[in-house]
C-alpha cells in the first residue's frame, strides 16, 4: 500500500437479527436418550468378555450424543431482509402473510389443509409453528410452515422485516 492511498473501509459489524431461536431438544430428550443407550450399552455389555466388553459403551453414547444433537441443530432466524430456517432462506418481500399457529392450528395446516408443495420444517417437540403465505408467481411453493417456541414474535419479525424492505 503507497502512503497516498487510503485504507479500505473498514468490514461493517455483523448485524444481528430481529428474531433467533434454536430449535433445540428439551432436556428430558437428553436423559431419556443416553439412559435408554446406556441400558442398552449395560445389556451388550454383560455379553462380552475383555475389551470388547466397553466397546458398546464407547460406540453407543457418543452416537447418541451426536443424534440428540442433530436433532435439535434447526436454527430460525429473520435478519437482513430473509427468513432462515437452517439453510433455507426466504427473502421477506415475496412474503404475503405470517400467520401465528398453536398446537391446534399447526395440526390443521398440516394435516387438512396440507398442500404437498409446502415447505415444512416441523418439529414435534415445538407446540407452535408460523405459516408464512408466499406471493411470488414464479414459486410454485404456496406457503412455508415453521415450527417456533415464540410464533407470535416470530411472524411480527417476518411482517415488520417485510415493511421495513
Amino acid at each position: 500500500m503507497s502512503p497516498s492511498s487510503s485504507p479500505a473501509p473498514a468490514p461493517s459489524a455483523a448485524v444481528s437479527p430481529a428474531y433467533a431461536e434454536r430449535l433445540g431438544l428439551p432436556w428430558w430428550y437428553w436423559l431419556a436418550g443416553l439412559g435408554l443407550a446406556g441400558l442398552l450399552a449395560a445389556e451388550l455389555w454383560m455379553g462380552a468378555a475383555g475389551l470388547r466388553s466397553w466397546l458398546p459403551f464407547v460406540l453407543l453414547l457418543p452416537a447418541t450424543v451426536a443424534a440428540l444433537w442433530w436433532l435439535g441443530r434447526i436454527r430460525v432466524a429473520v435478519g437482513d431482509g430473509e427468513l432462515w430456517v437452517d439453510d433455507a432462506h426466504l427473502p421477506v418481500p415475496f412474503v404475503a402473510d405470517a400467520v401465528p399457529l398453536n398446537a391446534a392450528g399447526r395440526r390443521e395446516v398440516l394435516g387438512t389443509g396440507s398442500d404437498p408443495l409446502a415447505f415444512v420444517v416441523q418439529r414435534p417437540w415445538v407446540g407452535g409453528a408460523v405459516q408464512v403465505v408466499l406471493d411470488d408467481p414464479a414459486d410454485p411453493t404456496p406457503f412455508w410452515v415453521v415450527s417456533s417456541r415464540r410464533p407470535v414474535e416470530l411472524a411480527a419479525a417476518i411482517m415488520a422485516a417485510r415493511d421495513a424492505a
